[in-house]
């Protein structure tokens, strides 16, 4: 991947533009997230919401979070994979805490390919890391998030086409026409990194496909991360009702897809709205509040708390190579 930067100092107000559209956006987001919330919650008063959380059952509460603990380790695997797909394999507990600090902090920022990507670039470029390098762990570590999320959507499209059709209101011939284009997609994808092998250019875009041991190895760390992530939203909800992990998990990847398309940090309000409207209920949205709980607040004290201290960390090794 190559990547050219300008020298000239003539661009700074150019410069300064996409911080502000990222700005915009963010703030876009927030107030998007702010009114699908207030839409989810609105039939609910906070008396009955706070009683059904203190009815959870404990043990399907701690299923939630051994499932959410279990994704971000299954999150460790991308960018082990990714470093060795960048051709700079680092040891697992570098790639480990890169991978988990960016995510625990970027599934709660929103705006992940941005704010995921300058975590672990942080980390990266410490550890002697190139500009490309890293854009190439970025690339692949999104490649296998899609290769996932591909897979469990078309599995949902083919297996649910019902649940899918009442939530996008499309007929089921046409999901069904998605879910074969999904498959297709995917499937050309694996046998390109079979047949291609090296770099393939497209006019003048050229693209590093993976060996195929690391492109088998996306297929199955991929989908295994999002049905891990639904496990936890099943365990959450389930701790206050009953209800079935294929709707939990077709509903979720489908709202995983909008909330993306969104960029709202973590979803917010975007998937309770779509699992609220599958499985309606004051239970539902109090089930949605412990899997928020559990998958995206625990992670983000301990990985602001790495952050802090692989800054301050840096900053001491800057000075002491600065006195030396």
């Amino acid at each position: 991947m190559d990547l050219d930067a300008s020298r000239d100092g003539s661009g700074g107000g150019a410069k300064r533009w996409p911080s502000v559209l990222r700005t915009l956006l963010a703030l876009a987001a927030i107030a998007l997230a702010a009114y699908l919330l207030h839409r989810t919650l609105r039939g609910h008063s906070y008396d009955e919401l706070v009683r059904l959380l203190r009815s959870a059952a404990p043990a399907r509460v701690a299923a939630a979070l051994g499932f959410a603990l279990s994704s971000y380790a299954c999150l460790t695997l991308f960018d082990a994979l990714a470093l060795r797909y960048a051709g700079r394999p680092l040891p697992y507990r570098q790639a480990a805490l890169a991978s988990f600090t960016s995510l625990s902090l970027g599934h709660n920022i929103g705006l992940a390919a941005l704010s995921s990507g300058a975590i672990r670039y942080h980390f990266y470029a410490r550890w002697g890391l190139s500009v490309g390098e890293v854009a190439r762990v970025i690339l692949f570590c999104g490649a296998t998030v899609g290769i996932g999320l591909g897979t469990l959507a078309a599995l949902a499209l083919l297996l649910r086409t019902d649940l899918a059709a009442k939530l996008t209101g499309l007929p089921e011939s046409a999901l069904l026409a998605l879910a074969a284009g999904l498959i297709l997609m995917l499937a050309a994808y694996l046998v390109a990194c079979v047949v291609v092998r090296g770099r393939w250019r497209i006019r003048n875009w050229g693209v590093e496909l993976p060996d195929p041991r690391l492109a088998a190895a996306q297929f199955v760390v991929g989908p295994l991360n999002f049905a891990l992530v639904a496990a936890s939203l099943h365990q959450a909800l389930a701790s206050l009702g009953t209800v079935s992990y294929p709707d939990v998990a077709a509903s979720y990847v489908l709202a995983n897809i909008a909330s993306l398309i969104a960029h709202v940090p973590g979803g917010l309000g975007v998937i309770e709205a779509v699992v609220a409207t599958v499985l309606p209920g004051a239970g539902v949205v109090a089930g949605l509040l412990i899997f928020r709980a559990v998958y995206f607040l625990v992670p983000l004290l301990p990985g602001a708390a790495l952050l802090a201290f692989s800054l301050l960390r840096g900053r001491r090794e800057q000075e002491a190579s600065g006195s030396a």
